[in-house]
This record gives C-alpha cells, sequence and structure tokens, in this order.
C-alpha cells in the first residue's frame, strides 16, 4: 500500500482521525498514511510563521532539527515513463540529525517525496517509493539514505504531468506511541520537513521509426525515408503522433563510423516523416529527434540501403 497521485486533504489544525486509520485496515509499516500524516502535521506546524520549540502550542508536534541535503532524483535525469510499465527511479540525499534520532527505527517516518503543485495544498500532486528509504551512518549526526520513486504511468499521471516537479522531505518521530490510535499525544510527536530540495522533470516516452526504400536501388534514383514520431498520452495510455516537431534525416555511409544530417523534417498531424533523396553510395539512413521540454530524444537504428 502507498499514497497514490494526491495527498490526502486534512483540515484544521491537526485531524488525527485523517491520520489515523483501524489497524485491520492499515499498512503497519505507515507507508500509505505517510503522507496524510505529514499534511496534517504540516498543518499544525504551520500555525505559527516560526516552528520552534519556544514557540510550539500544547497541540502542536515538537519540532525535530533535522535537514535534508544533496539531494537527487533519477541520478539528475528527466524520469521517463511509458503508458504501461511501472518505473522505479532512484533518490539519493544526505540526513542531519540529533545523535539521539534513529532514521533507521520502525517509530521514525522519514522519505522525500517530489510533487507539482503548492507545498501548502492538501490537493498537491505527489509521486513517493514503494518502501521506506534506507540510511547508513555517515557521522553520529549524519545519514547517507537511498530510496526510490515508484510510478505506475497507467493509474496516476496525466499528461499535464509533464513537467517540472520538486522534492520535499519529512521526518516523524512517532516517539513509541502508535500511530494508528486514536489517543495519539501530539506533543510528543516529533516533526520537520523541509521543501525545495532539488527538481526533477518527468517526461512522455517517445518512439521513433524509420524505412527508406527502395531495397537495393540504382544508383542515382530517388530513395523514399519515411518514419513515425510517437509518444505516450497518459491521458488515454496510448501512444499518439507527435505533431509539428522537427527531425533531422541522417545517413552514414557504408564503412564509415559518422553520421551527417541531410535535412530537417517536420513531423505531420499524425507524427508521420516522409522525405527523399538521391541514392549515392551503400549506407545507413536514420532519423533523429532532439526532444522537447515533456519529451526525451529519440534516434532511430540505422536503415541499410544496397546501391546498385
Amino acid at each position: 500500500m502507498r499514497i497514490r497521485a494526491t495527498l490526502a486533504a486534512v483540515t484544521g489544525a491537526l485531524a488525527l482521525s485523517a491520520v489515523v486509520v483501524p489497524a485491520a485496515q492499515a499498512d503497519t509499516s505507515g507507508k500509505a498514511e505517510s503522507l496524510a500524516a505529514v499534511q496534517a502535521l504540516h498543518q499544525a506546524a504551520s500555525a505559527r510563521t516560526t516552528f520552534t520549540g519556544e514557540t510550539a502550542d500544547a497541540d502542536e508536534p515538537y519540532p525535530l532539527a533535522v535537514t535534508f541535503s544533496s539531494v537527487k532524483i533519477n541520478s539528475g535525469k528527466p524520469i521517463v515513463a511509458g503508458t504501461t510499465n511501472k518505473v522505479t527511479v532512484p533518490v539519493t540525499y544526505k540526513v542531519t540529525h540529533p545523535e539521539d534520532l534513529d532514521l533507521n527505527a520502525d517509530e521514525v517516518w522519514m522519505d522525500v517525496f517530489i510533487y507539482r503543485g503548492a507545498f501548502d495544498d492538501p490537493s498537491a500532486r505527489t509521486l513517493v517509493g514503494d518502501n521506506w528509504p534506507t540510511c547508513s551512518t555517515v557521522t553520529t549526526t549524519v545519514a547517507s539514505c537511498k530510496g526510490t520513486i515508484d510510478i505506475l504511468p497507467g493509474e496516476e499521471l496525466a499528461n499535464a504531468d509533464a513537467t517540472t516537479w520538486k522534492a520535499a522531505g519529512y521526518v516523524i518521530d512517532w516517539n513509541d506511541q502508535d500511530p494508528f490510535a486514536e489517543d495519539i499525544d501530539i506533543t510528543k510527536v516529533g516533526y520537520a520537513e523541509q521543501d525545495a530540495l532539488a527538481t526533477t522533470k518527468l517526461q512522455r516516452y517517445s518512439k521513433l521509426t524509420v524505412n527508406a526504400s527502395p531495397e537495393p536501388v540504382k544508383k542515382g534514383a530517388t530513395i523514399t525515408v519515411t518514419g513515425k514520431l510517437s509518444r505516450a498520452n497518459w491521458d488515454d495510455n496510448q501512444y499518439h503522433g507527435y505533431a509539428g516537431q522537427s527531425v533531422k534525416l541522417q545517413y552514414r555511409k557504408k564503412g564509415s563510423t559518422t553520421y551527417t544530417t541531410l535535412k530537417t523534417v517536420t513531423t505531420s498531424s499524425t507524427g508521420t516523416l516522409k522525405s527523399t533523396v538521391k541514392a549515392s553510395a551503400d549506407g545507413y539512413f536514420r532519423y533523429s529527434f532532439a526532444g522537447t521540454s515533456t519529451t526525451p530524444a529519440v534516434t532511430t537504428a540505422g536503415d541499410y540501403v544496397d546501391v546498385r
């Protein structure tokens, strides 16, 4: 179990009933309920402009002296998702914490997730990992942590999600209390959050085809090179042609290792490509798309043409 797509909406200074769930239904690891708890604790803690031990009210969690640093989502590369296959990317970071806080303890919930929208908005889009991260000790107050972001495109993505996402981190220390109980003493719950840790792009997987014909062909005759550029559509979980995009037609002579660009072709309203060249020598033709902010670059393999 885990939170999918959106933060749970939690209202009031602290709606504990939205944080806890019946034990029979609960994921006892807390992973599925973690972001609901984060939103509730965030609202409680942010009731004051400055959240410190001196300013915290009796009905608020106490602040943990925890900070996140060196956060990397997918090693700094965009996250690319198709229409069906689950996508899992690594998340790495460091956490500076008090000596007496064990980040690997069952009573401590800690994670880094990505979101789209406003950090304070309970309806913000979020993507998280299926499992809790693991941390190794660097020093008594610094840990190196590894987690994941796990995405099921067919269940939790829409085309509007192909944009830049932000990363945020949180730590909840339940201090030997049962997070699924109805009588939690909120003043004994430690909480820390940190926003704007990193950014990552989410992109729609692209496909590109090429076919050069006829094969074989006489020298000086016309070669027609066709193809199609398509990309994942997360609104209907299909692939559709990517219209109006510039794609390079490239050629590599047999025996060479270098492709040269012959011309730039624009995809049709259905994503198709068509271009003609004169046959000069045996070689390989390919199409190459440089990509856009929402769609990754893609290049076909070379299609060989025998010129006689």
